[in-house]
């Protein structure tokens, strides 16, 4: 198997995993503080790949070079995180999540002004329908507010933390000096669980955690393993293999794994011309892949 192929089958990984937090975090968002949940997710995820590293290839001193560069690609997950629980108390998680498909265009954006990495046309038409069909469904399927522009506050919460995570992608080729995916990861991870923690100490002080209902814990467990340290694995291994653009593209697929996701935690299935726009999203995924060269 070519070092391509492991990075589309990381990424078809992780947009799987990924979609898990949607789903779960509509749930358990009313009951805690992002930050309190983000600070103890990247705690646990932190010492779980901290292990899984020193187990495995190890953490030279080298890899300890530049801390910088771990604080900044952990400021940047860490928003897109907190933010994205915060936008989830209002946005439906298949909303959400088509908010999440937007990424590959702004990724592309930050892709050619990092690494000066170039979007073909057939990237470009694709990144256009997958957007397209990202909207489709942020607008709930509504011509009127979409030509209107009128963006849920939930959503708009959401893109924001969403721009912070294109930008991580990129940034992961950029600052890598040879470090493994693992180790590079747990970096990254304790860099956002430190930050966390500074900006949501008042919220982690503030929180009865003996009271938090049980969706809270199964959140906590769930980001914490899969949707954190596996997904930042992921996304590391794939980040090294393929272009900034191409990784994201797998998030073209998050809105069909969120309706799963859905679908098997008995809250039913959209309309059926929100399934329209994410028809175009994963058709602008199979654009993507078509492109190789």
């Amino acid at each position: 198997m070519s070092d391509s192929l492991r990075g589309h089958l990381a990424m078809l990984c992780f947009s799987g995993l990924i979609a898990g937090s949607f789903a779960l975090g509509s749930m358990a968002a009313p009951h805690i503080a992002p930050t309190a949940l983000n600070a103890v997710r990247f705690i646990l995820a932190s010492v779980l790949v901290g292990a899984v590293a020193l187990g495995t290839t190890g953490i030279s001193r080298s890899a300890l070079a530049a801390p910088w560069r771990y604080l900044l690609m952990g400021a940047s997950m860490g928003i897109y995180f907190v933010l994205m629980f915060e936008g989830l108390k209002t946005a439906p998680p298949v909303s959400a999540s088509a908010v999440f498909t937007l990424t590959p265009i702004i990724s592309g954006i930050f892709g050619y002004w990092l690494l000066r990495q170039i979007t073909t046309r057939r990237m470009a038409l694709a990144l256009t329908v997958g957007g397209v069909g990202a909207l489709w469904v942020i607008f709930r399927a509504d011509w009127q507010a979409m030509l209107a522009f009128q963006v849920g506050r939930g959503e708009a919460i959401y893109f924001v933390g969403c721009v912070a995570h294109a930008f991580y992608t990129p940034l992961v080729r950029k600052l890598n000096r040879g470090e493994q995916p693992v180790v590079f990861s747990f970096g990254a991870m304790s860099g956002a669980a430190i930050l966390i923690v500074l900006a949501g100490w008042r919220d982690i002080a503030a929180t009865d955690w003996t009271l938090l209902p049980g969706i809270v814990w199964i959140t906590i467990a769930y980001t914490a393993i899969f949707a954190t340290a596996v997904t930042f694995v992921l996304l590391q291994y794939a980040s090294l293999r393929l272009p900034s653009a191409k990784v994201m593209a797998y998030t073209y697929l998050t809105p069909s794994w969120v309706i799963c996701w859905q679908a098997a935690l008995g809250h039913g299935l959209p309309p059926g011309l929100i399934l329209i726009g994410v028809a175009l999203t994963v058709a602008a995924l199979f654009m993507l892949l078509k492109d190789e060269g």
